[in-house]
């Protein structure tokens, strides 16, 4: 799934390309996709001739601000991602016609909606699972929706400081990784910056957090920044389904420490990397640096 760092990737792709230009018309052959409003028709009629006037992120939405006060949510979920680029139909397929990082990654083909720019350029969500979320709100309803406003802070912003961090864990308990993992308690972490922030840290994932000394506290709050920022700097982790904008794979990958390293040796003490289920998701930790 798309976490905090794909997700700032893509909005930082699509911006400068998408900024003023106007939805002309939209397209689709999963109106599921569509959670608001659920008629197409509806939905189609709403965003025709909207002017884009700003793309931001909130936890994991990409938010795009419209003429009219609208915004247009869109949630990736687990396998989908945005691409920006011009496609034409052959033999009832979506084909790029622009990119030849499109044409490459078998992962940019499962094209089932279709944003359609007054430039002739066109922004395209690719969905192999079909989990996708759109929604078109009126803005002040979204920011003013019971979900919006209970989003933790946002981990990487200049104001979030460790004062703040730690304020979070106040009377807090549960199992570290999971907590971290809540976008309600902190927002935009998943699967796997969480491990990957635990293992810089030299967190066990299944400690209780009402247990973290201060100065586990501090090594978290800053393996958190870190591991985000990193993975903002170097175009996300595309180890599954996501890719950047324009097709290509973000370099994250190389990164990894814990993450999908099973039976790997750790980089830090050469014991090996295992797998443990925390809260019906895996975490990747190493048992000798990382113990309860």
């Amino acid at each position: 799934m798309p976490e905090l760092p794909e997700v700032q990737t893509t909005v930082m792709g699509i911006k400068t390309k998408v900024l003023n230009r106007t939805f002309v018309d939209v397209w689709t052959d999963t109106k599921n996709l569509i959670k608001k409003p659920k008629d197409f028709s509806e939905f189609k009629k709403q965003i025709k001739n909207k002017k884009v006037k700003n793309v931001q992120r909130r936890a994991k939405n990409i938010i795009i601000d419209l003429s009219e006060n609208y915004s247009l949510l869109i949630h990736q979920k687990m396998t989908g991602h945005l691409l920006f680029g011009k496609w034409k139909v052959i033999n009832k397929k979506w084909k790029p016609v622009d990119k030849k990082s499109l044409l490459n990654d078998p992962y940019n083909r499962f094209i089932h909606f279709i944003l359609f720019l007054d430039n002739g350029k066109m922004l395209a969500l690719s969905d192999s699972r079909k989990f996708a979320k759109i929604e078109l709100w009126k803005t002040d309803e979204l920011l003013n929706s019971k979900e919006f406003k209970l989003l933790g802070p946002e981990p990487l912003e200049k104001s979030f400081n460790f004062k703040k961090f730690k304020k979070l864990f106040s009377n807090k308990k549960g199992r570290v990784k999971q907590v971290i993992m809540d976008p309600y308690f902190i927002a935009g972490i998943g699967n796997i910056y969480a491990s990957e922030a635990l293992w810089h840290a030299k967190i066990h994932p299944e400690k209780n957090v009402a247990n973290l000394k201060e100065k586990e506290l501090k090594l978290l709050f800053l393996s958190i920044k870190k591991v985000l920022t990193l993975g903002v700097k170097l175009g996300g982790e595309s180890f599954s389904d996501y890719r950047k904008p324009d097709g290509s794979k973000g370099d994250f990958d190389a990164e990894r420490k814990a993450y999908k390293r099973e039976g790997q040796k750790c980089f830090r003490c050469k014991g090996k990397i295992k797998r443990i289920k925390v809260a019906q998701r895996s975490a990747f930790y190493c048992p000798n640096c990382q113990r309860l």
